[in-house]
């Protein structure tokens, strides 16, 4: 009988108790671990990358960065990609950034990044590609692949924090660059956010702008989990840019999610798609300061019904169909890229030209700016085009002048004969 009375609250609170351990609730502890069979440890994942560049020097290369900021040390690996490795710094060609692992608990981004290095030695291959016009796209493309941006976060996550995304001194990699650096949101969270103590404050965002002032990339690709998502500029507005280089940049988003999202996938500005603004992000800053023509983040995976607490279920597939199926589907979206992005590029130059011809003030800054900017972005000799745009100014100034004088001419001629004619004044 005094069981049947036993009052309520008092065993849920006694439940309640039992469910807290070291400070974390059931729902914590019990969160989905990290699935060893499917998932490389950051070490094993490093080992697996250098024996993959090992055995094709003739396509990889491999070299790390390291920096330290009040004792605190970063280091990033850094892949590049060219087909004939002699020719590596060839800067005639084009050019594409991809970073991985910038937040540390979205592990199936690095493992992206590793399926994604396999395929460019050829040691695997995209179901349903044509691996004779695959070679013959990559022979013209030069690709620095990131495969783990925030090392020191990824190894609090492998020692049980598997809900953190920022650095090992508790800084958002992806909140402390340049751009509308450090303003907070009403809804502001330090433990997902903390921008730091200043714009590039962090080592790992010291090295990685270092790496995209040297390449110089066409295309930069800052690659997340949590959804499934599309994104181009801007993350601190909840618009897009204007002009023919943003109608480039959704053109190209929208035939990805239809080829290889199947519609799924959210296309637009990541601050209009997401719901928030994000300030101080790489993907602005590579937009707006680097002058990227072309700039994304993408969005592979998210898990909509699982608990937030349970980060690595939410952010990683844990079941080895879905898992493959990922990699598979933006192996894809990013051959994709491979093939068409440089013509998407040039037919926005082009279309830019004809438009602008008619609303600049001289032939003089019609060629300074459109093929001085080729110049710069496609590596072409910039002396060899001074002497091409001085031939090109002369040219077309004695078009200009011949045409003129023939229109005169005409016009006199035509004056005169429709005229009668006028006895002199004395």
């Amino acid at each position: 009988m005094g069981f049947r009375y036993f009052p309520l609250s008092l065993l849920f609170s006694f439940l309640q108790l039992l469910l807290i351990v070291n400070g974390r609730n059931l729902s914590e502890s019990s969160s989905t671990p990290i699935n060893q069979d499917l998932y490389h440890s950051s070490d094993a994942l490093e080992e697996q990358i250098r024996d993959l560049v090992s055995r094709h020097p003739n396509k990889l290369r491999i070299e790390t960065i390291k920096t330290q900021n009040q004792g605190y040390l970063a280091e990033i690996s850094v892949v590049t990609y060219s087909h004939y490795n002699n020719e590596i710094d060839n800067k005639s060609k084009f050019r594409i950034l991809l970073s991985f692992g910038q937040h540390g608990r979205e592990l199936i981004t690095t493992e992206l990044a590793l399926r994604l290095l396999s395929i460019l030695s050829e040691e695997q291959r995209i179901p349903n590609s044509d691996p004779v016009f695959l070679k013959r796209t990559l022979d013209n493309l030069v690709i620095k692949v990131v495969p783990m941006e925030n090392l020191n976060g990824r190894k609090l996550v492998e020692a049980g924090d598997l809900c953190e995304r920022r650095n090992g001194r508790g800084v958002d990699l992806n909140r402390n660059w340049s751009v509308d650096w450090g303003k907070k949101e009403k809804d502001y969270d330090p433990y997902e956010e903390n921008p730091g103590s200043g714009p590039f404050s962090e080592p790992e965002t010291q090295i990685m702008r270092k790496i995209s002032q040297s390449f110089d990339p066409h295309v930069w690709i800052n690659v997340h989990s949590g959804m499934e998502a599309l994104f181009m500029p801007y993350d601190h507005r909840n618009t897009t840019p204007h002009g023919l280089a943003s109608h480039a940049m959704r053109s190209l988003l929208e035939n990805l999610n239809d080829l290889h999202c199947q519609g799924r996938c959210l296309v637009g500005s990541g601050g209009g798609s997401v719901g928030y603004l994000a300030h101080g992000t790489a993907t602005d800053y590579m937009y707006e300061v680097a002058k990227v023509p072309m700039t994304f983040t993408f969005e592979i995976y998210g898990d909509t019904d699982a608990s937030s607490k349970d980060c690595f279920k939410m952010f990683n597939p844990t079941d080895t169909i879905t898992f493959n199926r990922v990699l598979n589907d933006w192996c894809g979206a990013f051959f994709t890229i491979f093939k068409t992005a440089k013509w998407r590029l040039d037919e926005t130059y082009s279309n830019a030209s004809i438009e602008n011809v008619g609303k600049l003030e001289s032939i003089d800054e019609y060629l300074e700016g459109y093929l001085m900017e080729r110049s710069s972005r496609y590596g072409k000799r910039t002396e060899v085009l001074e002497l091409g745009m001085q031939e090109i100014r002369t040219y077309f100034r004695l078009f200009l002048l011949s045409s003129v004088l023939l229109m005169f001419m005409f016009c006199s001629r035509i004056s005169k004969s429709k005229c009668p004619s006028i006895r002199p004044l004395v």
